[in-house]
């Protein structure tokens, strides 16, 4: 089974694979680590963009350290999910100040390096360093569940389950695994995707256990949407978007103009101070953090 699946799916990925910056041999482990940050909730189209500068203005993790917090928070843009910039520039002073500036190649090292999960860990050590290691990301956990467990979508979080079936999955030789790795993530963002699979494309379709069993629907619990609009995650944004744009601290009175709704505006702002991404000064004053 494994070998059936490993052959076709890496020969598609060698001929469809997308051409991105992260992939690129002079991206190196630290534009490795920064895409994967960057990447999590988040479509590519929107991270390239911000990637580029960040790499610009950052190209080693001792560049991003010299710097307050508040300004990898203010590099971030519009990303979304702001403390993911926190923890990426936590782990660059790690770096830093453990490993003498170069992301380690050691899987128990990156793991762990703060903001690091276990996902993290694995696609920055077989992306960057060609290790052995089950990469487990939403794309990947979509492709598993169809082509071999026989079901539309997996659970909503990654269980013991999958991650038994991912190491069982993945191929003894080091570099293959690796590749493996990219190739099934690489399938599920452009192929077998959530919505509108293209089966006529996939290179597994003739094996896929969901596919040959009619492609039943999704029996499992309801899936999470994504909503955004009127959220306390919308309010955050707008509030950090001021404090982006400002040089100085800002008064509390330019914060109270980006939502109409006193207490949902504060209980934002509290929670964006809580999180560490906004620092009160004395005086009603807000700045993004300089520690």
């Amino acid at each position: 089974m494994t070998e059936k699946l490993h052959a076709p799916v890496i020969a598609w990925f060698d001929a469809h694979a997308r051409d991105l910056p992260w992939r690129r041999p002079e991206a190196g482990a630290w534009g490795v680590m920064v895409s994967e940050f960057m990447l999590q909730q988040t479509p590519v189209n929107r991270v390239l963009p911000v990637y580029e500068q960040w790499l610009a203005r950052w190209p080693r993790p001792a560049d991003l350290a010299k710097e307050a917090p508040g300004e990898a928070v203010r590099a971030w843009g519009r990303l979304g999910y702001p403390r993911r910039a926190l923890r990426l520039h936590g782990a660059a002073v790690a770096i830093t100040e453990r490993h003498g500036g170069d992301v380690p190649a050691e899987h128990a090292q990156l793991l762990a390096l703060p903001g690091i999960g276990e996902y993290t860990a694995a696609a920055v050590a077989s992306f960057a360093y060609g290790q052995r290691h089950p990469v487990l990301d939403t794309n990947v956990r979509r492709v598993l569940a169809r082509a071999v467990t026989g079901v539309q979508y997996p659970p909503n979080a990654t269980t013991a389950a999958e991650r038994r079936l991912a190491r069982e999955l993945l191929p003894e030789e080091e570099s293959t695994a690796a590749r493996w790795a990219a190739a099934s993530m690489e399938l599920g963002a452009l192929v077998c995707t959530a919505k509108n699979e293209g089966c006529a494309r996939c290179p597994i379709a003739a094996q896929c256990a969901w596919r040959l069993a009619g492609k039943p629907e999704h029996q499992g619990p309801p899936r999470r949407g994504q909503t955004y609009a009127g959220t306390d995650r919308q309010v955050r944004g707008k509030l950090l978007a001021v404090l982006r744009e400002a040089h100085a601290p800002v008064p509390q009175a330019a914060l109270d103009r980006v939502w109409h709704e006193p207490v949902q505006r504060a209980r934002a702002l509290d929670g964006l101070v809580t999180d560490g991404l906004v620092e009160p000064l004395p005086g009603g004053l807000y700045r993004l953090p300089l520690t």
